[in-house]
């Protein structure tokens, strides 16, 4: 609707932004915010501005406008409402939520489901201090929100999954959607449900279509990304026997590895997590039938014995991992990893050596996990990175980052509709020129 209005006055009052717009579309925004300001105030000394001023102004709303539409920012959240009556509810006790833009034509029956990361709280302290942000309660959230790269709806920048119903569930219970404690303490008046929120999202959409589905991805980034990893088997065991199910965990795959110290003070984290919110009881029977069930929480275990086909995205470098797993501030108290952790060039030669090694460690953990299966899919790069899937410039953009000469956005749609077997993983940090800087938990 957008292109039909304006586009006279776009032709009118911005005829040099018509090249940049196709040739560069990721400088649009910068182009068009940048000369409006600049013909606004540097040729404020004409005698004749009111109608260039005029134009100006145009070309501007023009250009957000165009913007908006380009990146889909105006799909609205969904409240579910009827969590309620099952306690499905974030951790201050409001209702749950996501974004949710339909399919078209080829893609009405397909369904792409995306979990929003954002760590852990692992404590009722720290579970207070997140309860009454966005990350607790829906009552923070924004109400809209823009998709991009894997749940992007431009059919040149994701052509396989461009017309798919694509969801984003928004993440309020910090326990990656498995806590289901019953009791609510009357002083922290906290709601540890992140399990029971995970399947009232769920029900809605299978109410909505999905119970129809042909083709369905269960994805996620961060603790997102963990949570499409211990949910995977569920929801294809909710979805018709005859759809194509499958899951993508983007810098989901949190290892249980060893930190400077010689420690595993992750393994002490994941287990208060598991603690807090009572987890147990909605992580992998398959997993937790055979170890500590505080265990589970990592992905090198459940992945063992997951039955639905398992992508994984990941950096063999990732940056959460190197700065809370590798070196936590905990065991760093001469706080020597400050500088190295925030940027890889800054580590000592004996540093970096240890951050090989974790690359080794994580290499091993993936294989531990799933093994030599013909189902696994692989795209592990070797860049300082968290989350990537989430955005148009990493996806499958001009310059989006490359292992094997593969785009990570190419690699998925391959391995999802059995193109081709993709175990792309990347050589040793620094070796790659492709890479993006990204640093999200969307």
């Amino acid at each position: 609707m957008y292109d039909v209005i304006f586009f006279p006055i776009y032709i009118v009052y911005c005829p040099k932004f018509i090249f940049y717009s196709l040739s560069i579309p990721s400088y649009f925004p910068f182009l068009c915010i940048n000369s409006f300001f600049l013909n606004h105030f540097v040729s404020g000394t004409n005698q004749n501005m009111a109608g260039s001023r005029l134009g100006q102004w145009l070309c501007l709303v023009v250009c957000i406008l165009i913007l908006l539409k380009a990146e889909g920012a105006s799909i609205p959240i969904t409240i579910v409402e009827s969590a309620v009556s099952s306690g499905a509810l974030c951790l201050d006790g409001s209702p749950p939520g996501y974004h949710f833009e339909k399919g078209s034509g080829s893609g009405i029956d397909n369904w792409l489901v995306h979990m929003e990361g954002g760590g852990w709280c692992e404590s009722v302290e720290s579970c207070v201090s997140r309860r009454d942000t966005f990350r607790g309660s829906s009552l923070k959230m924004e109400k809209t929100m823009g998709f991009s790269g894997i749940l992007g709806s431009k059919q040149a920048a994701n052509p396989d999954f461009y017309n798919w119903n694509r969801i984003k569930i928004r993440y309020c219970d910090g326990s990656s959607f498995t806590g289901d404690v019953e009791a609510v303490d009357p002083e922290t008046k906290l709601y540890f449900r992140g399990g029971r929120v995970w399947q009232a999202v769920i029900d809605e959409l299978l109410a909505k279509g999905m119970q129809n589905a042909r083709n369905a991805i269960l994805s996620g980034c961060s603790a997102g990304g963990l949570a499409a990893i211990l949910h995977c088997d569920k929801f294809q065991s909710l979805l018709p026997a005859t759809a194509r199910v499958k899951c993508v965990s983007d810098a989901g795959y949190f290892i249980h590895g060893t930190d400077i110290s010689g420690g595993s003070r992750i393994e002490s984290f994941f287990g208060q997590v598991v603690k807090t919110h009572e987890s147990v009881k909605n992580l992998p029977a398959s997993c937790t039938s055979k170890m500590n069930p505080e265990l589970c929480f990592f992905p090198q275990y459940v992945a063992q014995t997951m039955r639905t086909p398992l992508f994984i995205i990941n950096s063999a470098y990732d940056s959460w991992q190197i700065k809370n797993i590798l070196a936590p501030t905990a065991v760093d108290s001469k706080k020597e990893w400050k500088d190295c952790k925030l940027d890889l060039k800054k580590c000592s030669a004996t540093q970096l050596q240890t951050v090989q090694d974790y690359r080794t460690q994580f290499l091993k953990a993936v294989n531990t996990g799933l093994g030599s299966s013909s189902t696994r899919g692989l795209w592990i790069d070797s860049c300082y990175a968290h989350c990537q899937s989430g955005s148009a410039s990493t996806w499958l953009g001009d310059k989006s980052t490359e292992v094997g000469d593969t785009k990570m956005g190419k690699a998925v749609g391959d391995w999802f509709y059995d193109r081709s077997a993709i175990e792309k993983i990347d050589c040793p940090y620094p070796c790659n020129p492709t890479c993006v800087s990204v640093d999200s938990e969307s």
